[in-house]
């Protein structure tokens, strides 16, 4: 991970002047039941689709608060990978979509018992929001709502 002092001055300055929002809650469920007779989700940041669903829209103000389903089917490596951020490098995840989305390390655990099993579909977000208001107040929920009723136990996040 690069230093604040390696990045650019653009990013520098973008960094020191956005103002950041802090939330004094974290929503948190401790485990009812034990990893491995649990329900998983994927949810990812790194803007990824599938061939027949439409791109997040990069030039959005603010962010495309949207998500995609992605079917638990997937073959991780024919995702598109759309994230608009230019503040990070993104060689790895266009080399493996699973540094970004492990799919296929999960779908091992599920194998050998790790965790339960895979919920049917996963969730993927744009990241870098600038204006995260919507997306907070909209379309999060909306994805909860969905990952409660599948009946998923636990939601496992990459941030990207």
């Amino acid at each position: 991970m690069a230093s604040f002092d390696e990045l650019d001055f653009k990013l520098r300055t973008f960094m020191k002047l956005y103002r950041y929002r802090r939330y004094d809650t974290t929503p948190h469920t401790p485990l009812q039941r034990p990893l491995a007779e649990c329900r998983v989700a994927l949810v990812t940041t790194a803007g990824l689709y599938t061939a027949s669903q439409e791109p997040f829209d990069d030039h959005f103000k603010g962010g495309d608060y949207s998500y995609r389903e992605i079917p638990n089917t997937v073959n991780v490596q024919a995702l598109t990978v759309a994230h608009r951020s230019t503040a990070y490098d993104q060689t790895g995840s266009f080399t493996d979509r699973n540094l970004v989305f492990p799919i296929d390390r999960f779908r091992e655990l599920e194998q050998t018992g790790k965790i339960g099993q895979l919920n049917d579909r996963h969730f993927s977000f744009m990241g870098s929001q600038t204006a995260p208001g919507r997306l907070i107040k909209r379309t999060a929920p909306e994805v909860g709502g969905h990952l409660k009723s599948d009946g998923v136990d636990v939601a496992f996040l990459t941030p990207v």
